[in-house]
């Protein structure tokens, strides 16, 4: 059993996010669940990296004094599966905004695919998507990406250690992928269709490692609202 001096002290909480929900929110939902529970007026709550809200997957949040130890759990290892489409880009690189452009596909074979993921192993210079919460000049991405502003974006390096094709069926494909901090997902699969002379975009994300941290071993935020009532 947790206890309300448990909470205050610090904890790590594994959370399975549900899709449609921000990290924002998960960590606003659990702080106010605490405080309600345990009738605490301030606790500090935070996550340790962020989830897009099309991705689900594990989510590290840290209570109290363990919002310390974030940026050492940020700074970890991570692992993802997911459904990469071939054939198709869109500007977020993913579900979040509609297909822009098609590109041809009858020049794909399944080695070609096979053999292009050895092209993203190792240390490769990424750029971040337009359609996301990176800051420039103080304002985030999307904010330009939405208000239909062109800005410039830096690559930045980030290292893949593992970039496997677990299924493929037709033009939607599955992998698994073991990366760096900072690393997005989304761009590796547009980066993924330019490699094959065409388009890619991610269909389906989820996070399954962080470091030593499984999402075999987190439960979703309904279970952790019951385990509350219980404690």
């Amino acid at each position: 059993m947790i206890t309300r001096e448990d909470y205050l002290s610090g904890q790590v909480l594994l959370i399975d996010k549900p899709l449609n929900w921000t990290s924002f929110q998960v960590v606003n939902k659990l702080r106010w669940e605490i405080r309600q529970a345990f009738d605490i007026k301030k606790i500090k709550v935070g996550h340790a990296g962020t989830l897009d809200p099309l991705a689900t997957g594990l989510l590290v949040i840290c209570t109290g004094k363990m919002t310390k130890q974030i940026d050492t759990f940020q700074g970890q290892v991570k692992e993802y599966t997911g459904t990469m489409v071939l054939g198709s880009t869109t500007p977020s690189y993913d579900l979040e905004t509609e297909i822009n452009e098609t590109f041809s596909t009858t020049h794909i074979t399944e080695a070609s695919i096979l053999d292009t993921t050895k092209q993203f192993i190792g240390d490769i210079q990424q750029y971040p998507p337009v359609f996301s919460a990176l800051k420039k000049d103080g304002k985030r991405l999307y904010e330009f990406a939405r208000a239909g502003e062109t800005v410039e974006i830096k690559p930045r390096t980030v290292a893949i250690s593992e970039f496997e094709i677990t299924k493929i069926d037709g033009l939607n494909i599955d992998f698994r992928v073991v990366c760096s901090k900072g690393t997005y997902i989304r761009s590796l699969a547009n980066d993924f269709g330019k490699a094959l002379n065409s388009g890619a975009h991610l269909s389906a994300l989820r996070r399954t490692k962080i470091g030593d941290f499984d999402v075999d071993e987190a439960i979703s935020i309904e279970s952790f609202i019951r385990a509350l009532s219980l404690e």
